[in-house]
């Protein structure tokens, strides 16, 4: 059983992935994780994985995509955070960290997403002067 910890706010969620490993048992539990609180309403996810040191397996990490997708579908965003040394070389090496949003600290991973809520609101708002 995947351990890890749902932190929810008004507009964003945190996923703290609390594994050393991210392994192919965690992989479809967290594409669950990500399809409920989209589900749920929530479009901006942020995934925290600082816990994290090691992945046998950068298929697993293609999971990722998934909540990426459905947070860009939702005109949200999906923030990986706490990216270690060898995650970043394997994210590098399989090409996911070009699709992926990538930052080092959980504070810039919020600036991202209320930078992205900001930018929202002002385009809302422009639509219906015109």
């Amino acid at each position: 059983m995947m351990k890890f910890s749902v932190d929810k706010h008004e507009k964003y969620v945190v996923i703290t992935l609390n594994e050393s490993s991210f392994s192919n048992e965690i992989a479809p539990q967290l594409k669950s994780e990500f399809i409920l609180l989209n589900a749920e309403g929530y479009c901006n996810i942020v995934l925290d994985l600082s816990q994290v040191i090691k992945c046998d397996d950068s298929q697993d990490l293609s999971s990722l995509l998934i909540g990426d997708r459905l947070c860009k579908k939702a005109n949200g965003l999906f923030v990986v955070t706490g990216v270690k040394k060898d995650i970043a070389a394997i994210l590098e090496i399989s090409g996911l960290n070009q699709s992926l949003n990538i930052v080092a600290k959980l504070a810039e991973a919020t600036d991202l997403i209320f930078m992205g809520e900001i930018e929202k609101e002002l385009l809302g708002s422009f639509d219906q002067d015109n």
